[in-house]
């Protein structure tokens, strides 16, 4: 076994070679628990370790059941330890995260425990605001007849006695979450919470246990390895300046992007705004809140400031009022005009349908009644603070106050839309449809993630199941060994193909790829059956239809299916609708949307092996169900993205006005890597086995429809 030495250079290190060596048969990984030698899963390490060690860029397709986190894990390890780096872990799921740091880290911390010159630490960040900071949990509860009403003290007094045992201190060690107004007032918050006011050298630590989030702080800054989640990511890029220090987030980092195909749509969401009427009255009522005249003005019992709160919620309600007003008079002038809010485009369906978001094109849609009262009451804030003598209450408000400039910032930006390339839109949700959001995003993120990521020196290695638009190769090709003599090292331009959509999408270009197939056999563990005669959608017994066939191969499988919609309302019109069947067959049929936590849901349906599931977007990745339970996945419509979006629309347009192709540049690309991602929820395991049905008859009718099926892992076919 190849070790490292005390003093090594780049040239002599051999990490390529160390790598190869710890993957192969009889290497060091084959000593632990279930290890089963994979050469896709080879190929990929050796692939990341010649990346780091080029310095390099890597985009890594991997198949499910490679296992892309040991295949990355191994060699960032190795990297950060010898060149004294941080490696920089990033995923988008609660689970992957959950996963990397409470098993395979672990694993890894034996494995490697005799090959590296001392171990390696490894550590979990989450958003601060999952973190109680125990000073403000003191002051909270100091202050708390001022601030919360009778029950709300009996939840602070609940999640008082929790931090008395809890190990880190975050919302997931909580059995039953607490009520988010009271933890609102002691979790951990930029501006209350810092290292010189609660962490462990403060002066409030020397009397009371640290803040939470300070510790999880403290022990990132000393991590060889930080695993984060992608909100996170741009979270924390956001409050640096570019490049600053030579690093991502750190001087001498590097990063790692699991679940890479969510990259585009988490750093869209992140760089522009999404400010909702709900948000403006949350920060205002934990200055004063009407109805129950708590909140931190009234610990100071102040006139004037509470009539400023109070006129302040008056015109937060006027501006959203008059805003919904204008939104519903430019849906019914538009509802005529396909440009506006009905776009034509392949693939898609063209319901009828009340907005739920609308593309604000003109600057200006409503007059600007916030930003006046809003500096008044901060300067109102401001004259306060300065008259005040209690620290913690000054910088409660000073927070406040922050909070408040922010709000003004990003109404101004909606109002004035001077954003360069981006699109504004309002969003309409909840039961009576009466909660507003303001939004604002970038039409195309791949510039500021090439300047963010892809245009310095440091290294960032992407993988997912899912980033080509083509199938993966089911023969040696996949795996990197084409023509090499078994050699991973050997890595073929053609085992790329494909990837090219998105590298694009996010100004990766410079990244070298490579895609690694599944050690599975889906000719023996998998079936797909399209059914041919299934009704148009148009037509008036599509639903009709659709109910027959679902029964139809529920009964197949006796259950245990996913059956995926591109429709909400839909889905659960199918699911009342089915209700009797599946009463009769004695199945639970969990329909998403009906008032079970989706997580719950889940539980749910693992839990009752025969039990159906009924979903939508979020179950069609990022969801793992091996074993029996999961044995059946429908998709009842090629999941083409609604292209009345404002955001999906802004992008078609775009592509449109540079003379391109906007469906084959786009809508075809994103609705196949969809289509792939819901797929792979059938087979998790070699021993899983299961059927896949389409019952969307455009895979056959039209020519787009090859590209869905190339996309397919090769298996046996069945058309109805």
């Amino acid at each position: 076994m190849i070790k490292f030495k005390d003093t090594v250079t780049r040239d002599e290190f051999g990490l390529v070679e160390m790598v190869e060596s710890i993957f192969s048969p009889t290497g060091l990984l084959s000593r632990a628990r279930n290890f089963e030698y994979r050469p896709q899963q080879q190929a990929m390490a050796v692939a990341v370790a010649r990346a780091l060690e080029a310095g390099e860029h890597l985009a890594v397709e991997a198949g499910t059941g490679v296992g892309k986190s040991l295949g990355y894990l191994i060699p960032a390890i190795l990297y950060a330890i010898h060149y004294k780096k941080r490696a920089l872990v990033s995923t988008h799921t609660i689970n992957l995260q959950e996963q990397l740091s409470d098993k395979d880290l672990p694993l890894l911390h034996q494995v490697l425990d005799h090959l590296l010159p001392r171990p390696f630490t490894y550590s979990l960040l989450k958003g601060r605001a999952n973190y109680l900071c125990t000073r403000r949990l003191h002051n909270a509860m100091r202050q708390a007849e001022s601030l919360f009403t009778s029950p709300e003290i009996q939840e602070l007094r609940r999640i008082h006695e929790w931090a008395q045992n809890t190990t880190d201190g975050s919302l997931s060690d909580f059995e039953i979450e607490p009520d988010p107004k009271v933890w609102a007032q002691v979790c951990s918050e930029r501006g209350l919470c810092s290292p010189k006011l609660c962490g462990p050298d403060s002066e409030f630590a020397r009397q009371s246990p640290p803040c939470f989030y300070q510790l999880a702080r403290q022990r990132m800054f000393s991590s060889d390895v930080l695993v984060l989640n992608h909100t996170l990511l741009f979270t924390l890029l956001d409050s640096m300046e570019e490049n600053s220090g030579g690093g991502i987030l750190f001087k001498d980092d590097f990063l790692v992007v699991d679940e890479a195909h969510m990259l585009e749509h988490v750093a869209s969401k992140n760089i522009g705004i999404s400010l909702s009427m709900a948000q403006i009255q949350f920060a205002l009522n934990r200055l004063w809140n009407p109805h129950t005249e708590k909140g931190l003005l009234a610990t100071l019992r102040r006139g004037r400031e509470v009539a400023l709160v109070a006129q302040l919620l008056d015109e937060t309600r006027a501006f959203f009022d008059a805003l919904e007003k204008v939104c519903d008079e430019l849906a019914a002038k538009n509802s005529d005009e396909p440009a506006t809010v009905r776009r034509p485009q392949k693939g898609g369906s063209r319901e009828k349908r009340a907005w739920t978001e609308l593309r604000i094109r003109r600057p200006d849609v409503v007059p600007d009644n916030l930003t006046l009262p809003i500096q008044r009451l901060r300067e109102a804030l401001a004259d306060l603070i300065k008259s005040l003598d209690d620290e913690d209450v000054k910088q409660e408000l000073a927070e406040c106050n922050r909070r408040l400039s922010e709000v003004r910032e990003q109404v101004a930006q909606f109002l004035s839309q001077k954003a360069e390339d981006y699109v504004y839109w309002v969003e309409r949700a909840g039961k009576t449809q009466r909660l507003l959001t303001l939004n604002a995003a970038p039409i195309d993120v791949a510039d500021y993630l090439r300047r963010r990521f892809f245009n310095s020196e440091t290294s960032v290695i992407m993988t997912s199941a899912t980033l080509a638009v083509t199938g993966a190769a089911q023969d040696e090709r996949a795996t990197g060994e084409k023509e090499a003599g078994g050699n991973p090292n050997h890595v073929e331009e053609e085992s790329a193909a494909g990837m090219e959509y998105f590298v694009r999408r996010v100004g990766a270009e410079k990244a070298r790829r490579l895609r690694v197939g599944s050690p599975f056999d889906y000719q023996r563990q998998m079936k797909l059956y399209i059914v041919r005669q299934m009704a148009d959608p148009r037509d008036p017994g599509y639903r009709d239809s659709l109910i027959k066939w679902i029964e139809h191969f529920i009964k197949l499988t006796h259950g245990k299916a996913f059956v995926l919609f591109t429709n909400t309302r839909l889905m659960q019109e199918v699911g009342e609708a089915m209700a009797p069947f599946f009463a009769k067959l004695r199945i639970n049929c969990f329909v998403q949307g009906t008032g079970t936590p989706r997580s719950r849901m889940l539980e749910l349906f693992k839990e009752d092996v025969d039990s159906v599931l009924f979903g939508t977007a979020s179950f069609w990745q990022g969801v793992d169900v091996p074993g029996e339970s999961l044995s059946n996945v429908i998709i009842t419509r090629l999941p083409f993205a609604v292209p009345d979006h404002p955001l999906i629309e802004a992008r078609l347009e775009t592509i449109e006005a540079r003379g391109g192709d906007s469906f084959t540049e786009f809508s075809l690309p994103e609705a196949v890597l969809k289509f792939r991602q819901g797929i792979g929820r059938l087979i998790r395991t070699r021993t899983d086995r299961g059927i896949v049905v389409v019952l969307d008859n455009r895979i056959l009718m039209k020519r787009y429809g090859r590209a869905f099926l190339e996309a397919m892992p090769k298996c046996p076919v069945e058309v109805l």
